[in-house]
């Protein structure tokens, strides 16, 4: 007992730590853990232990007094800093990515992204708008849309242009039903909606614009919907529809859809629904 008090006593001359010691070394903590964690399953594990031989070996070298092995060894340290870049590039590069991938950095990243498939979107619908094709596009928003997505044919690609234009061209496969959007990716394509039970829905609208409105009816996502009739780009949001879009209108207004939580349609695009 007398033995364990007397190395659980601190020395008299030992200075308290501070919280900033703490946090010091749980920063340490960290950097050493993630380090770790990117060095995993790579070439740098063989590496690090060879390094870490090496250290060792020159302790061992200053205790046994090997002079020649310890003047080696010293002698090498001075060029491992140089042989770390050249033989690492790819890890240091890998490792500067994963870092950037804080969540300061993805959530400007997520704005990119985002500013970046609204954009492409726009100039998608439209391209499929001047060529009178059909399309119908989903955005998902806070309420997800997995069960639609699932009876779907998967795709988990970026929102392109020119993906887009493949999916809705006549006769392609994926044509039929809609093309559902999470972030900035095209998560699936020819998914089945739900159509709109309205009884003050327009007789004249389509099979697209009804599972538009039947969608938006029971969450809030966005829906956008190409015409082949009239070649028009309609937005549905809340059950509501709003019609004949430019593309600089269309383009901030998906801009302020998702850029919000909730978005109450205006009582003047109630009146759409009926005509």
């Amino acid at each position: 007992m007398d033995l364990l008090s007397e190395l659980l006593r601190r020395p008299s001359d030992v200075v308290d730590i501070a919280w900033w010691d703490v946090l010091d070394i749980a920063l340490v903590s960290i950097l050493i853990y993630e380090l770790l964690l990117l060095i995993r399953g790579t070439r740098a594990v063989q590496m690090a232990l060879s390094g870490g031989f090496l250290v060792g070996l020159y302790f061992v070298s200053q205790w046994l007094q090997l002079e020649t092995v310890n003047w080696i060894i010293r002698n090498l340290a001075g060029y491992v800093g140089f042989a770390i870049i050249v033989l690492f590039q790819s890890d240091i590069r890998r490792a500067l990515a994963h870092f950037g991938r804080a969540p300061v950095f993805r959530y400007l990243e997520h704005l990119e992204a985002t500013n970046e498939a609204i954009e492409e979107l726009v100039v998608s619908v439209t391209n499929l708008a001047a060529r009178r094709t059909g399309a119908l596009v989903v955005i998902e928003r806070q309420i997800g849309l997995r069960n639609y997505i699932e009876g779907g044919i998967p795709l988990d690609a970026t929102v392109t242009n020119d993906l887009l234009g493949s999916i809705f061209q006549p006769g392609s496969p994926l044509h039929d039903g809609a093309v559902i959007i999470q972030g900035d990716r095209v998560a699936a394509a020819a998914c089945f909606l739900p159509l709109s039970v309205n009884p003050l829905v327009s007789r004249n609208l389509g099979t697209r614009h009804r599972a538009a409105l039947g969608l938006t009816e029971e969450n809030d996502a966005v829906a956008l919907v190409v015409s082949e009739e009239t070649g028009t780009i309609s937005l549905a949001l809340g059950g509501t529809f709003e019609r004949d879009l430019e593309p600089d209108a269309l383009r901030a207004r998906l801009k302020a859809l998702l850029g919000v939580r909730r978005v109450r349609a205006p009582r003047a695009e109630r009146q759409d629904v009926e005509g």
